[in-house]
């Protein structure tokens, strides 16, 4: 796998005689929407086939994958085209393995609500080993609120992708609620029934695992935090059923900010099976232009980290998304969140070229929209999360997780794909 950043003058054409393979293939691979307008700066990833297949009347995805010993999910990662579905055609030829050598292997969780667009959870899944819907709340009674989970839980199982309840302190305002999370975790009476009511709803639906995502905790809080999570984990371990718990982004144990002071890294990772450390959101809605998830900053949370807990506790957090700040930043202003195949396509409609920062590992850009309003835009491409895959693989990591999958960003999966291999975290016995 190479990663080609256009250069003034490249066109689809020169790209595929510089690297011997077909334009098609690039222009499937990278979904490109207009392959005629690349942008100067814009990433494009190039694989090379190394053995394929031509389809045979009778062939079906499972008949192919036996015969080259390999599952129908890697088989549908390696030939994007067909978009995760199972229909081939006599005379289509398929990829079966690439030039590539694999550099570690990842479990690889994803984020995502029940109105995901269907084809593109479709086509996402076979990079998965774990989807989980977003989110479940309680109420300060502990009941549990429904989720609208049933076509995402339906997928998994159709893919052989392990299904983990998320649970949150979200509000129906949109905002993590650290009353309702020291509610939960002060009350023994509202613990022990939203303890029960997760315990059901996870044996009725089938998930395969739990993820506790409590944000904005109070300080004073941060030891039954630890206490409530350990609880879950002892309900649910002898079921054979993982418990993760999310943490701020902390850079040293007592960093103030009341994002951070309910998080002890150490007593929570102990607590729980695993944890996904929230390795975003430097550049946000409402702070200043910059990278959303800079090299150097996820770098130093995971090296806290990794003073608290083992290596293979760990999922690195990764964003699916960019911002797109106006100009002149000033305070109270807004950001609005785009996809990293949109950054791509504003850059073309507005003939800018995308720039690279070295030191954050991250693509951006600024443009002049039609009022005349000067714009910056900080996105991924498949250089940024090259450097951030790179990192688990440097520290050992057991794995990563998207945040989220509502957007299309092809070349992430493209990447992921080449250099590493996906565990299969999902119970045969699951139904």
């Amino acid at each position: 796998m190479d990663i080609h950043v256009v250069r003034p003058g490249d066109t689809l054409y020169s790209i595929a005689l510089q690297y011997g393979v077909a334009m098609s293939q690039l222009i499937h691979d990278n979904q490109l929407p207009d392959p005629s307008r690349l942008v100067v700066g814009q990433t494009l990833v190039v694989q090379y086939p190394a053995q394929t297949h031509t389809v045979q009347a009778g062939d079906t995805l499972a008949s192919i994958a036996a015969m080259h010993a390999m599952t129908v999910r890697q088989l549908l990662r390696n030939n994007p085209v067909l978009q995760g579905e199972s229909q081939i055609i006599p005379g289509q030829v398929l990829v079966i393995t690439y030039r590539q050598a694999r550099e570690g292997t990842l479990s690889v969780n994803g984020y995502a609500y029940p109105y995901i667009d269907k084809g593109l959870l479709q086509r996402t899944l076979p990079y998965l080993s774990d989807l989980t819907p977003f989110t479940y709340g309680f109420t300060p009674q502990g009941a549990l609120i429904p989720l609208q989970d049933q076509a995402l839980l339906d997928a998994t199982r159709q893919m052989g992708v392990r299904p983990l309840l998320h649970l949150s302190t979200l509000t129906e305002e949109g905002g993590f609620s650290n009353e309702l999370a020291h509610i939960a975790l002060t009350n023994p009476a509202v613990q022990t029934r939203l303890i029960s009511e997760l315990l059901n709803t996870i044996a009725q639906k089938g998930y395969q695992g739990l993820d506790v995502d409590f944000e904005f905790v109070y300080g004073e809080d941060a030891q039954a935090y630890a206490q409530f999570v350990s609880r879950l984990r002892a309900a649910l371990s002898p079921r054979g059923l993982p418990v993760i718990v999310a943490l701020a982004p902390k850079v040293y144990d007592a960093q103030p900010g009341r994002l951070y002071e309910g998080h002890s890294y150490r007593l929570l990772s102990q607590a729980a099976d695993f944890v996904l450390l929230m390795t975003y959101e430097w550049g946000y809605t409402y702070g200043p232009p910059m990278a959303v998830a800079p090299i150097r900053n996820v770098r130093q949370v995971v090296e806290y980290a990794l003073t608290e807990m083992p290596a293979g506790k760990i999922y690195l957090g990764v964003p699916n998304y960019g911002y797109d700040w106006p100009l002149p930043f000033q305070q109270g202003s807004k950001a609005i969140s785009i996809s990293n195949q949109y950054a791509v396509e504003l850059a073309a409609k507005n003939r800018v070229a995308i720039r690279f920062d070295t030191q954050a590992q991250s693509p951006w850009f600024r443009y002049t929209d039609g009022n005349g309003q000067e714009h910056e835009v900080w996105f991924e491409d498949a250089r940024s999360i090259r450097a951030k895959l790179a990192l688990t693989q440097e520290y050992g990591l057991h794995g990563v997780g998207y945040w989220n999958l509502m957007r299309p960003f092809p070349q992430n999966w493209l990447v992921l794909n080449a250099l590493y291999n996906i565990r299969d975290e999902a119970s045969p016995e699951a139904p």
